[in-house]
């Protein structure tokens, strides 16, 4: 697979995701249009608004049925997410049915552990590991908001161009290399994040939707990236099948010795 700047997603979450049955919990709707503040200082408000809907939380257990297609090879599986909020990432993800189990992955903000369960290899690298196929502007945080239908909060400043359009926020600017654009639905949430590297045409979109209430936030209970390299195509669905939030959680991750150790 050809290394790309957004596809870094996928190679942290080529451990996650996505497709077909419904979460069970209630969708919050989303009015239809957004009232814009009514101040002189509508922008910063704006912003704390939008920061202020950002799911906080502190553990996550997470089940989703995942459809993964790449350039046309589409497989089915089942993840099992783990996260400590700003910690761990932890995935597990099963096939038939969720009666194998073919890999799992451990990510923190300084190390990235996959297990390949079908081949019997382990890789073990720094979170640097990954400016190898990305830019720098892709770090733990982006994974674990892209995960949680969250901002990634370093794009919610004053430096970014505000606008409402149709009755939507939308946040655009660029960050060195990296074009970002956020719609934004009229429950404040993340519709649609998109990131683009012009200069190396390479792109990552995300599809939000069936927010449903997570203790006092909102969670996505759909989500669908759309990733493009050049020629080559990523198209991931994912649909939550089971959230909750702030309860005990574990991150077991032993490798049998008899496991290739890949440099």
């Amino acid at each position: 697979m050809k290394r790309n700047i957004l596809n870094s997603v996928l190679i942290l979450s080529a451990v996650m995701f996505f497709a077909a049955c419904k979460p069970k919990k209630e969708i919050v709707v989303a009015p239809t249009t957004t009232p814009a503040p009514r101040t002189d200082n509508s922008k910063i408000e704006t912003l704390n608004l939008l920061n202020s809907k950002q799911l906080k939380f502190n553990t996550l257990s997470l089940k989703a049925k995942a459809s993964l297609d790449i350039s046309g090879d589409v497989n089915d599986v089942t993840m099992n997410f783990r996260m400590k909020d700003k910690e761990v990432i932890w995935v597990s993800i099963t096939a038939l049915g969720g009666m194998a189990e073919v890999a799992r992955a451990l990510i923190t903000p300084d190390s990235i552990k996959i297990q390949n369960k079908l081949k019997t290899e382990y890789l073990k690298k720094p979170f640097s590991y990954i400016y190898n196929f990305t830019n720098k502007q892709v770090n733990f945080n982006t994974l674990q908001a892209i995960l949680t239908g969250n901002a990634m909060g370093e794009f919610l400043t004053e430096q970014s161009t505000l606008k409402q359009e149709n009755g939507a926020w939308i946040v655009s600017g660029n960050k060195e290399s990296l074009d970002y654009r956020l719609l934004f639905n009229a429950l404040f949430k993340v519709a649609e994040t998109n990131l683009n590297d012009a200069k190396n045409g390479q792109a990552l979109k995300v599809n939000y939707d069936d927010y449903q209430k997570l203790n006092e936030f909102l969670f996505p209970g759909s989500l669908k990236i759309n990733t493009l390299s050049g020629s080559k195509k990523i198209n991931i669905e994912m649909q939550y099948v089971k959230i909750d939030g702030n309860v005990p959680v574990d991150f077991p991750f032993t490798v049998p010795k008899r496991y290739t150790i890949v440099k």
